[in-house]
């Protein structure tokens, strides 16, 4: 166990050494793990820091889910019914534009495949729930009308996401079926048992509500692994069905982050981090700077006049914007995918990983350093 121990003290440091650099530089703390992960993959090589434990993988998974349950629990169900146009609007622009342009540009720009060039428009369309809700969480937009819809945004993106890469790659077959039954049997027995749960035997020091919620989104997280999926869509489908019980329940929401940021999402963000190859990256910057230029480009040219048409003030559309073109979670799941199932080779699964994680820095600081709609914040943000 002393490695072990060992391993867990060298990870939790890397993740206190990225909050205190994001504190300095005064940029989310998601972002600064992603870096310190890029920089310590660099310096000590995955090997040493055992990305491919068996725990840290399950602690970077988990963190995945819990981000996104607690990303889907913030969507205000009312909110939603008065935005929900806006909402569905740039989610879906937000998801076609980056999806048909990266697939062009990968097939006619850099000679790609055909089946890889629409892994590599798959892999590009995502928005990152887990950065966007860490960013939403740590200037407190999360509490606005303006941030739920964004979220609310962002489930329609990466929805489009995962419809496309099961569509066009994974088997349709009746493991599907039986798995979108269950979620859907979840989803709607879920909202009648929880408040019914909580009330009789919540607000105990055995913690029965955050046991409970674990125990919805492992399952459902395994449930969605045997059916070929992925875990973190049912858990924002849970997450958004219990956000009329769960979001509103404030101590309970406050207990369940300080464990995933706390505990988990070191394990997740630094890891991903570790995954940019910098060699692999020298040997093809021009692919790698097509994929990011092209997606960054797509959104802004997508998103941006939607928020127009829905008369967002100019910063507040262009804040909007760059932060649907964040990636990160679905990116590098796609990627992964196909990396798995011979669609991309280790060269171009290199190149989509690095410029789905460029798309998680480098939007989120211009975004934050130039158009961050102060005023939307929490009187205690402004002092």
């Amino acid at each position: 166990m002393t490695e072990t121990w060992a391993l867990a003290a060298l990870w939790i440091g890397l993740g206190l050494f990225a909050a205190l650099v994001s504190i300095w530089l005064r940029v989310a703390t998601a972002l600064s793990e992603i870096v310190i992960g890029t920089i310590a993959g660099a310096l000590f090589g995955t090997a040493f820091l055992s990305v491919d434990a068996p725990w840290i993988k399950f602690l970077a998974g988990a963190a995945a889910i819990v981000l996104t349950f607690l990303a889907g629990a913030e969507l205000d169900p009312e909110v939603f019914r008065r935005k929900w146009k806006e909402a569905t609007a740039v989610g879906l622009i937000s998801f076609f534009a980056p999806f048909l342009a990266c697939a062009a540009a990968a097939r006619w720009l850099l000679g790609w495949d055909v089946m890889a060039s629409w892994l590599a428009g798959v892999a590009m369309s995502t928005t990152s729930v887990a950065v966007v809700y860490a960013v939403m969480i740590e200037f407190g937009f999360n509490t606005t009308d303006y941030g739920k819809t964004v979220l609310a945004a962002c489930f329609i993106t990466d929805l489009g996401t995962v419809v496309a890469l099961g569509l066009i790659f994974a088997p349709f077959t009746l493991k599907t079926v039986l798995f979108v039954a269950a979620m859907v049997a979840v989803g709607l027995a879920l909202p009648w048992i929880t408040p019914r749960l909580f009330r009789r035997y919540g607000g105990r020091a055995s913690e029965i509500e955050a046991k409970f919620l674990l125990l919805a989104l492992f399952g459902l997280g395994a449930l969605a692994a045997w059916a070929d999926s992925e875990a973190v869509l049912p858990a924002y489908v849970l997450g958004m069905a219990l956000a009329g019980t769960v979001g509103r329940d404030h101590v309970l929401v406050r207990r369940l982050r300080t464990l995933c940021f706390g505990l988990l999402t070191p394990f997740y963000f630094i890891r991903a981090g570790s995954f940019i190859s910098l060699p692999a990256l020298a040997a093809v910057p021009g692919a790698f700077l097509v994929m990011l230029v092209t997606k960054v480009a797509a959104k802004m040219a997508g998103v941006y006049p939607v928020t127009q048409a829905f008369r967002s003030p100019p910063k507040e559309g262009m804040y909007t914007t760059l932060l649907m073109s964040t990636g990160l979670t679905f990116g590098t799941i796609s990627s992964l995918f196909g990396l798995s199932h011979g669609v991309v080779d280790q060269g171009q699964y290199s190149v989509l990983v690095a410029a789905v994680i460029a798309s998680a820095v480098v939007p989120t600081l211009i975004a934050n350093a130039y158009f961050m709609p102060r005023h939307l914040l929490p009187a205690q943000e402004l002092k």
